[in-house]
């Protein structure tokens, strides 16, 4: 009878466990395109406020998009001099809100073709389609494209992105 107490216990942690669902930060971290975005997080100290109740919507860089930057870009940017720059380029990628593809897509056609999203940097970000993928365009007129989206965790959702969009 102890054993079957013991199994039971087991068990039901091991449901619990198994059924809670990942946050932002985790869907990053275990995501082998975003190392880059993981240890830019760490750096900037984003973890623990990503990992709050949120809900956020995060344009995630890929390793590529960041390797797309000049040369030294990132290096630099990951010193300590530079964490408070680094955070206004993080927070530049998140949305207050969960805004899934769905959401996006319908803000822009309600927007007739566009629609300015306030970033958590207090920057805009102008989401478009363009040959029927979503494109971001950030303050400088730079884009970059949507490549994955609806990666979903407890506090938010997650769109992957070909390209760093940075703020003025």
């Amino acid at each position: 009878m102890k054993n079957l107490f013991v199994i039971m216990i087991a068990l039901a942690t091991s449901v619990s466990a198994f059924g809670q669902k990942k946050n932002v930060v985790d869907i990053a971290v275990g995501s082998a395109d975003h190392t880059t975005l993981v240890a830019a997080l760490k750096a900037a100290d984003l973890v623990t406020t990503l990992q709050g109740a949120g809900p956020f919507t995060i344009f995630a860089p890929t390793n590529a998009a960041f390797n797309n930057l000049p040369a030294g870009t990132v290096e630099s940017l990951l010193k300590p001099e530079n964490k408070a720059q680094l955070a206004k380029i993080l927070t530049y990628h998140v949305v207050s809100g969960n805004l899934d593809a769905a959401a996006v897509v319908a803000a822009i056609k309600e927007g007739k073709g566009k629609v300015v999203l306030t970033t958590v940097s207090g920057g805009k970000l102008t989401a478009s389609m363009d040959m029927g993928k979503v494109k971001l365009t950030d303050e400088s007129g730079k884009s970059a494209y949507v490549t994955a989206t609806d990666l979903k965790g407890s506090n938010g959702v997650i769109h992957v992105i070909d390209g760093v969009v940075l703020p003025k």
